[in-house]
């Protein structure tokens, strides 16, 4: 991987470029940062223009031999560890690592939802066992290929379990020959503190909203300028995050049409007053939660929709605030929410959410749908109204 392939972090590579133009290369760094900033493409990129025996001051040649391997993943002086969920196929993590090598070559920018995915298991329990401390060992004591540094790249350290974490800290003590470890972690603060004393963390920061449009303009098919300005803005500095943006697109414009829909029925029916026509609206309102609970929808969706609409009461809350950089919606989002904004207030809000949060967890435990979503109809007629 190449420094160029990554989006943004210009600060951060100058500053990697440099530990290896001038040889000052701690033996253990900690690559730290939200998810979707690009830690792992920077571990990569960094081993690559290590190895790079014509590198150039800006990047690694990307043509040798060696630079080939690296785009590979499959480099002999390059090893990786990564949660893994014990199955018959094996228990460390070179049984998977065909997976994980097509996910990084495939993805690039991924998250460990989307790893378990590609495993394909259903748990997020997924680790790093005590075998791998041994695997690493034997991996780091063999004989460089190249004569260069021989990486190890732990991605999500902190699934590392106690053992494992114990044994890997007596090899950051006293590191075999030429052995970089790079550590990729969403979260730091749940590593063993004794590790954390000798690694030498490197905080990779949020991405720009330029960087981010700039990026999902290059990689991103069919994407408007002012959507990707839009998705680039909820992301909060994620690349990852505006990418699943894009890709969920047409299913949050479905949302937003179904979270319009449950609003206006519940304000319509509360200033019905005529019995015949409030009968009638109420109809509607049991057509709306039928469609909502039908089997093709899917527990999984019903939830993601509730979810979605949590989302928007909080940015319908803040919208109010008439503070648009705290908003974070699409323009259909906001074209809506100028209308519907001053019904969720300091009186309803958190009801509203309770209501939302309720509706989820009983769609989680495989209540009824059709009587979930009537009764959260019934629920916001009286919330709307304060």
């Amino acid at each position: 991987m190449l420094f160029r392939d990554i989006i943004g972090q210009e600060r951060v590579k100058a500053q990697l470029r440099k530990s290896a133009q001038e040889g000052l290369i701690p033996h253990a760094q900690l690559f730290t940062g939200q998810e979707g900033v690009g830690k792992l493409q920077l571990a990569i990129a960094y081993a690559q223009y290590l190895a790079c025996p014509n590198r150039m001051p800006e990047d690694s040649c990307g043509e040798c031999p060696v630079c080939l391997q690296y785009q590979k993943l499959q480099h002999p002086d390059l090893h990786f560890a990564f949660p893994i969920v014990k199955t018959d196929a094996g228990d460390v993590c070179d049984d998977f690592f065909e997976p994980f090598r097509e996910l990084v070559l495939s993805k690039s920018y991924f998250s460990l939802e989307d790893w378990y995915t590609a495993l394909g298991v259903e748990t997020k329990q997924g680790m790093i066992y005590e075998k791998e401390s041994s695997e690493i060992l034997r991996k780091l004591s063999l004989k460089s290929f190249s004569d260069g540094y021989k990486v190890m790249i732990i991605w999500q350290p902190e699934k590392m379990n106690a053992t494992c974490a114990n044994k890997l800290l007596k090899l950051l003590e006293e590191p075999p020959e030429m052995t970089l470890f790079v550590l990729v972690s969403e979260h730091p603060e749940m590593l063993l503190p004794t590790i954390l004393s000798r690694v030498q963390q490197i905080r990779i920061p949020r991405l720009s909203e330029e960087e981010i449009v700039a990026g999902l303009k290059q990689n991103a098919e069919g994407i408007s300028e002012s959507d990707a300005k839009d998705f680039a803005h909820i992301a909060s500095g994620s690349y990852l995050a505006a990418l699943k943006l894009a890709d969920e697109s047409s299913t949050n414009k479905q949302y937003l049409e179904d979270f319009i829909a449950l609003m206006r029925h519940a304000y319509t029916i509360g200033k019905i007053r005529d019995p015949q026509k409030k009968a009638e609206s109420l109809q509607e309102i049991r057509k709306w939660s039928l469609e909502m609970a039908d089997a093709k929808v899917g527990r999984e969706r019903q939830k993601a929709f509730l979810q979605y609409a949590q989302r928007q009461v909080r940015e319908n809350y803040i919208f109010n605030l008439q503070h648009p950089e705290m908003n974070y919606q699409t323009a259909d989002e906001r074209a809506f929410s100028k209308n519907f904004a001053p019904f969720v207030n300091d009186g309803n809000v958190e009801q509203i959410m309770a209501e939302l949060d309720k509706a989820e967890q009983q769609i989680g435990q495989n209540g009824n749908a059709k009587i979930i979503f009537f009764d959260l109809c019934l629920q916001f007629i009286v919330l709307l109204k304060r």
